[in-house]
């Protein structure tokens, strides 16, 4: 991932932490007691990031059989060297992603833009991908993000804007779809994958830290007074009065 040119800037910690992490163990889990309905047996479920980071990279090794995908950055055509397969920059200085893979999509996104170009026919010959990707730049550059947003949204030509995280909660689709809830005047993602006969709730908001300090040490066995010295010494973190 990233430009052929320096190291890449992998997107925070979504491929392991938590695609290769937490949700490999969560589908393991939820296999497991699927499995242990049926057999009426329990078992160890092993789900190490390692592994689920490479499970992640499933399609990219087949691909890399066939000889469709190459070790070097910004050379294959889900990694942005591709002209119908990135981000483009637009004139008000925010970007667009593009990602008209297909034939039918790829032709509508030119059709749409009134590309007319001949050049644009050799869609998979990769030694031209670096010249089409210049005129695809220079056509985006005319316009604002927003107005290619208008013209090419909602159609098939796979085009979507790069949307910052203060922008997507407000996107007519996320809007749509309910995709961000504010509780609490706290913007965040809904609850996924939805149910339509056990829908999911939001837990409730974090407690303040320090809220139950002193209910907890009085359970402890701690006097007010001894609480009132792990308070003035800061062992005890905002604990009220």
């Amino acid at each position: 991932m990233g430009p052929a040119e320096r190291p890449p800037a992998v997107p925070l910690n979504l491929v392991g932490d938590y695609g290769g992490g937490g949700m490999l163990l969560a589908l393991g889990v939820v296999a497991a007691l699927y499995e242990a309905q049926r057999s009426g047996q329990g078992q160890v479920v092993d789900a190490a990031i390692a592994d689920g980071a490479a499970v992640l990279m499933a399609a990219q090794y087949g691909l890399q059989a066939k000889g469709f995908w190459h070790n070097e950055r910004e050379s294959n055509f889900l990694d942005g060297s591709a002209h119908f397969y990135g981000n483009y920059l637009c004139a008000d200085g925010r970007f667009l992603s593009v990602g008209a893979i297909e034939p039918q999509f790829y032709r509508l996104l030119l059709e749409k833009c009134g590309v007319t170009d001949p050049h644009f026919a050799k869609q998979w010959e990769r030694a031209e991908w670096p010249a089409l990707r210049e005129k695809l730049a220079a056509l985006f550059l005319q316009k604002s993000r927003d107005a290619w947003c208008e013209l090419l949204e909602g159609s098939d030509a796979c085009v979507a804007p790069v949307l910052s995280m203060a922008e997507a909660p407000a996107h007519p689709h996320n809007r749509a779809r309910g995709i961000f809830v504010a509780q609490g005047g706290v913007v965040q993602p809904a609850p996924a994958p939805r149910f339509d006969r056990t829908p999911s709730e939001l837990p409730p908001a974090a407690p303040p830290i320090g809220r139950d300090s002193r209910e907890i040490l009085r359970w402890l066995g701690r006097s007010d007074e001894a609480i009132d010295a792990l308070v003035a010494a800061g062992v005890v973190h905002g604990a009220p009065s």
